[in-house]
């Protein structure tokens, strides 16, 4: 029986990005459906959308319109299309409940440690679902400790890890590091440390680019 061949998967992204949240549940969709034929270690990398975003965050439609030049027309547009394209991957965006930008320096420290813990991934899929299906501010140091504790963790040391500035360091040399590889925009999936998968793409798109990466082609 030939070995499964083993993927390194570093999924780029923020925790306020919605389409982050949509290419998560395709990859996930993905690897459910190849099963057996790779084992993957997968990571999640640090990317800040709005590093420069004050502590108190920003409204979401004041800072659309700002960055993007967005009407409320459009937006109403745009919210629609992801809400429907997470609805198809079974990831459910409350657009009406999540009224702030916030700033996610502190969600990536803590994801930081998560990995360390060995919940990295438990925590990443709580965390979108705290912003995007239930409008919980990620930025607060006690609702990050209450979903640290959803998943498993200890909220007692989540507080000291974000009271304490812990592994600030690592996290931004992650992010800088990404930065300089060219990552400018996310969801940015990397595979074997040389195969970029760009965007929220289909559950398919990542299917047939791994399968077709496991297999060396």
């Amino acid at each position: 029986m030939t070995a499964a061949a083993t993927l390194k998967i570093d999924f780029v992204s923020d925790v306020v990005c919605p389409w982050c949240a949509v290419g998560l549940k395709s990859l996930e969709h993905a690897l459910r459906n190849l099963g057996d034929e790779v084992a993957v270690e997968l990571h999640f990398q640090p990317f800040e959308l709005n590093p420069q975003m004050a502590p108190e965050g920003e409204d979401v439609a004041e800072h659309l319109a700002r960055k993007y030049g967005s009407t409320p027309a459009e937006m109403a547009q745009n919210q629609e299309a992801i809400r429907q394209r997470g609805a198809a991957v079974g990831f459910t965006f409350n657009m009406d409940r999540r009224t702030r930008i916030v700033n996610t320096f502190d969600a990536h420290r803590l994801l930081h440690w998560a990995a360390l813990e060995g919940r990295q991934t438990e925590l990443k899929q709580a965390l979108l679902a705290a912003y995007f299906t239930d409008g919980r501010d990620v930025s607060s140091h006690e609702v990050l400790a209450d979903v640290a504790a959803s998943v498993g963790l200890d909220p007692a040391k989540a507080r000291r890890v974000l009271a304490e500035n812990r592994y600030a360091q690592d996290v931004r040399a992650q992010e800088q590091f990404y930065q300089a590889q060219g990552i400018r925009a996310v969801p940015s999936v990397i595979v074997n440390d040389r195969y970029l998968i760009q965007g929220g793409q289909p559950a398919e798109v990542f299917e047939e680019t791994l399968r077709r990466i496991a297999a060396g082609k």
